[in-house]
C-alpha cells in the first residue's frame, strides 16, 4: 500500500507550483514594478531587474515602462502673432520617473497619453500663437547660414523671402530674436511644470511639421511658381544682356581688324603705286620717246569702251603715230 502522505505528494506540489508562480515576479531591464496590497501601493517602487517576491491573491504586480516614449498630436490649425493661419504637428518624448506616483495620480500608459495631449497641446498653441511665422520655422541661427552663404559665392539672398498669408513678399530679419529650437525650449518648460504631479517627466517637444492651411496653400505655390518664374525671367534677361555685350565687342573688335586690314593695304598698295612711278618715270627719263610711244599705243588697246563715247578731232595727239604710220607706208 501507498503511505497516506505519498499519496498527497501530487497535491502538495501543485499547490506549492500555484504558489510559487503567484508569489513570484521577474522585472526585466526595461520595466519597473509597483506592488499594490488590496488595492494600496506597499513599499518602494521596484526598477531593479530579477526575481521578487509577492504575497499570492493579496499582493499584485503593477508593471511600467521604463524606456523613454513617445507621444504623437494631431495636426491643429493655430494662427500665429502675424495673422498667418497653419497647421502644426508636434511630437514629444516622455518616461514615467516615479511609478508610484504615476500609478497614484494616472494609473496607466493611455490615461497619460490623454493628459499629455491636454496638456502639450494647450501649450504649442499658447506659444506659436505668441510668436511670428519666421521664428517658427528659422532657428536663431540662421544669419550665420546666411553670411556663410554670400561669402561662398551663393544666390542673391533675398531668393530667401517668406510669402505672407496676405500675398505679399516679406523679407527675412538681419537678426532672430527667437527660432524654433528656443521656441520648443520654452514649450518643454512650460509644460514640465504641469507633468511632476502625474509622475511623468518631459524629455523633449519636437514641432514635426508646419504648413499652411489648404485654403491659403495653393494660393501660396501659385505665388511660389510665379516668383520663380520672375526669377527665371531676370536671369534670362540678364543672360540676353550679356549676350548682346558679348556680340557688340566682337562686332566692334571684327571692324577694327578690317579696318586695320583695309589701312595696312592701301599702304602696301601705296608704296607699290609709288615704286611703279619711280620706275616709269625712271624709264621716261633714259628714253622718252619710247615711253611715249608706249603709254600711246596702251591708249590704243583700252581705247574701246561699249559705255563711253569719245569725240576727238583728226588733230588730236593720240592719232599722232596713227598718222605717221600712214605717212610712212607712202615712202
Amino acid at each position: 500500500m501507498i503511505p497516506q502522505g505519498i499519496r498527497y505528494l501530487p497535491v502538495v506540489v501543485i499547490f506549492l507550483g500555484i504558489f510559487a508562480a503567484n508569489s513570484l515576479f521577474i522585472v526585466s531591464e526595461t520595466e519597473q514594478v509597483v506592488i499594490t496590497q488590496l488595492g494600496r501601493p506597499v513599499g518602494e517602487p521596484i526598477s531593479q531587474a530579477g526575481m521578487h517576491f509577492k504575497i499570492p491573491l493579496i499582493q499584485r504586480a503593477n508593471f511600467f515602462e521604463k524606456r523613454v516614449m513617445k507621444w504623437d498630436g494631431n495636426p491643429n490649425q493655430i494662427p500665429t502673432r502675424d495673422k498667418k493661419y497653419i497647421w502644426v504637428d508636434t511630437t514629444a518624448r516622455w518616461r514615467i520617473k516615479d511609478p508610484l506616483l504615476f500609478l497614484q495620480r494616472v494609473g496607466s500608459v493611455d490615461t497619460a497619453l490623454s493628459r499629455l495631449t491636454g496638456i502639450i497641446d494647450s501649450v504649442v498653441r499658447d506659444y506659436v500663437s505668441n510668436n511670428e511665422l519666421v521664428e517658427l520655422v528659422r532657428s536663431e541661427g540662421w544669419e550665420d547660414a546666411r553670411q556663410s552663404l554670400v561669402e561662398a559665392g551663393g544666390p542673391d539672398f533675398a531668393l530667401f523671402s517668406i510669402q505672407a498669408g496676405g500675398g505679399q513678399t516679406e523679407e527675412i530679419p538681419d537678426r532672430l530674436t527667437k527660432g524654433r529650437e528656443k521656441i520648443t525650449r520654452e514649450m518643454v518648460a512650460e509644460a514640465s511644470r504641469l507633468l511632476p504631479e502625474y509622475g511623468i517627466e518631459l524629455m523633449d517637444i519636437r514641432i514635426k511639421r508646419i504648413n499652411y492651411v489648404d485654403t491659403v496653400q495653393q494660393k501660396v505655390f501659385d505665388r511660389m511658381i510665379s516668383e520663380r518664374k520672375r526669377i527665371a525671367a531676370q536671369y534670362r534677361s540678364q543672360g540676353e544682356g550679356e549676350r548682346a555685350a558679348i556680340l557688340g565687342q566682337m562686332e566692334k573688335e571684327l571692324a577694327k581688324i578690317t579696318s586695320e586690314a583695309f589701312r595696312t593695304s592701301q599702304e602696301i598698295r601705296g608704296k607699290a603705286d609709288a615704286e611703279a612711278t619711280r620706275i616709269y618715270a625712271a624709264a621716261f627719263q633714259k628714253n622718252p620717246g619710247f615711253y611715249e610711244f608706249y603709254r600711246t599705243l596702251e591708249a590704243y588697246r583700252n581705247f574701246d569702251n561699249a559705255k563711253s563715247s569719245f569725240i576727238l578731232s583728226t588733230d588730236a595727239d593720240i592719232f599722232k603715230y596713227l598718222k605717221d604710220s600712214g605717212e610712212t607706208s607712202k615712202k
